[in-house]
């Protein structure tokens, strides 16, 4: 299966100390080379990315549409979405609502970081998902309304 990935739910996987989820829930990352140059602009993260044999970095090819998308997206974005087209890839791994909606308009298939999480959850690769999804809201500062967070803990058994 191939998974595309944009840039902001890696960082915040590395933040709560789960990015190996990705692993175990699609075995194979691939990231656009913007994405991982965003990725290395905090060392850590670099570290994180570079330490992790299953990610994977790969040139976009249809730069004409990466550069028409960036007028509405970052460079990330723009590239995950193009690569993810090109890749045929089964999900993009994207969070930011403006790209979701333009990567839905492009027939692809996304999954956010809350539902990498609940589906890790729900898979057994997580014991609990309220220590993480509180840490995401509370010390991270994701944004998670209250009805989205009630509903995703009880879709959990939580």
């Amino acid at each position: 299966m191939i998974v595309v990935s944009d840039t902001s739910p890696i960082t915040n996987l590395i933040r709560i100390d789960q990015l190996d989820l990705l692993q175990q829930l699609f075995e194979i990352v691939i990231i656009p080379r913007k994405v991982y140059e965003e990725l290395s602009e905090y060392e850590t993260q670099k570290d994180e990315i570079d330490n992790r044999t299953w990610i994977f970095i790969k040139d976009v090819e249809n730069s004409i549409e990466v550069n028409e998308l960036e007028d509405k997206l970052d460079i990330g974005e723009a590239e995950a979405i193009v690569l993810a087209k090109e890749l045929k890839a089964a999900f993009l791994i994207i969070d930011e609502r403006k790209g979701r909606k333009i990567a839905e308009e492009k027939g692809l298939h996304i999954v956010g970081l809350l539902g990498v999480l609940i589906s890790a959850k729900t898979k057994g690769y997580l014991k609990e998902l309220k220590p993480l999804l509180d840490k995401l809201v509370y010390e991270i500062g994701f944004r998670v309304s209250e009805k989205l967070y009630k509903k995703i803990l009880e879709e959990v058994g939580e």
